[in-house]
């Protein structure tokens, strides 16, 4: 196993691993003060409402829930390639359902302590709310984490250090993403509504051109990115014109990287500089595709190395025949 998928099991089992250690930390530290059967099951008031459960049968339950939970995760983790958006909510999806088990378990140990009749064990509604918080914060904690583990589907399979996606020979795929801009679509908003305000108040005349600009400042506010067989092709505005394609005969190689908008390309929207050209929507991950020219070219889209990975596939696929 690779080391991005090592690291990927143990932020997805980590959740649960820490929950059935919790409990199991509980019930070393006050266990004298649990009685032999304890209340496992609510009602929506928070009476206990079934019969009791023996304090090892309760443990070997929480081990068997949690390892069980655990590998399924793990499983659908690894099991096959994600993007990178699926793969960020299973983790954060995990994290907060551990989250969410091992506090309701743990609090069901604490509203045990000291009873002498479980009938009368109570799990107030409120522990829910509180339960709910956790995994909320729970959640967060693995999105931070996923931050720091990268997709074992993109690991550079490449000579020169560029990722691939294991297709079939012969089999199709596909990838494709909308994108936009806040900045612009905030502008072209303004000054459509500018256009309209100088129509009406200034002179006839000039309202059309400030309009025809915020026209064009929303066709470039937003973009549909794909990546099929014919390359990478980023159509903008809703009536997808105009349309930029990179043929895979012209890409060398692709990556995924961040890029800072205005630094690196002036600002927002289709950017032209020295041997770089780029659909630029925001600062972030980008497709960086560098051409069979030594020119660049650039679209910040979200799951770029995803995109990426294809690209690189269906060009070898191309070169090779």
């Amino acid at each position: 196993m690779n080391q991005a998928r090592i690291r990927l099991a143990t932020v997805t089992v980590a959740p649960f691993a820490l929950a059935l250690g919790v409990q199991l930390a509980v019930l070393l530290i006050v266990g004298d003060r649990l009685p032999d059967s304890l209340a496992t099951h609510f009602d929506i008031s928070g009476d206990s409402d079934r019969d009791p459960m023996s304090r090892t049968a309760a443990l070997v339950a929480s081990v068997l829930l949690f390892a069980g939970v655990g590998a399924l995760w793990v499983v659908s983790a690894l099991g096959s390639p994600l993007t990178a958006r699926a793969l960020k909510w299973l983790t954060a999806g995990g994290w907060a359902l551990g989250g969410l088990l091992g506090y309701t378990l743990t609090a069901t140990l604490f509203a045990n302590l000291d009873a002498t009749d479980s009938s009368a064990v109570r799990l107030p509604p409120w522990q829910l709310g509180v339960g709910a918080a956790v995994a909320l914060a729970a959640a967060g904690v693995g999105l931070l984490l996923t931050r720091f583990v990268p997709n074992p589907g993109h690991e550079p399979t490449g000579d020169d250090g560029t990722t691939r996606i294991d297709l079939a020979e012969g089999e199709l795929a596909g990838w494709s993403r909308r994108t936009g801009s806040g900045p612009l679509l905030a502008v072209g908003l303004a000054t459509l509504t500018a256009g309209v305000v100088v129509a009406v108040a200034v002179s006839w005349r000039y309202g059309p051109m400030v309009f025809v600009i915020g026209l064009l400042a929303l066709v470039f506010a937003s973009a549909h990115v794909s990546v099929d067989r014919h390359g990478l092709t980023v159509r903008m505005g809703a009536l997808s014109w105009p349309r930029v394609r990179v043929p895979l005969a012209d890409i060398d190689t692709a990556s995924s990287r961040r890029i800072n908008a205005v630094a690196e390309y002036g600002g927002w929207g289709y950017r032209i500089r020295h041997k770089r050209t780029g659909v630029v929507m925001r600062s972030g991950e980008a497709i960086v595709v560098r051409r069979t020219n030594g020119r660049e070219f650039a679209v910040t889209v979200a799951d770029s190395a995803t995109a990426a990975a294809l690209l690189n596939t269906l060009v070898d696929r191309r070169k090779r025949g």
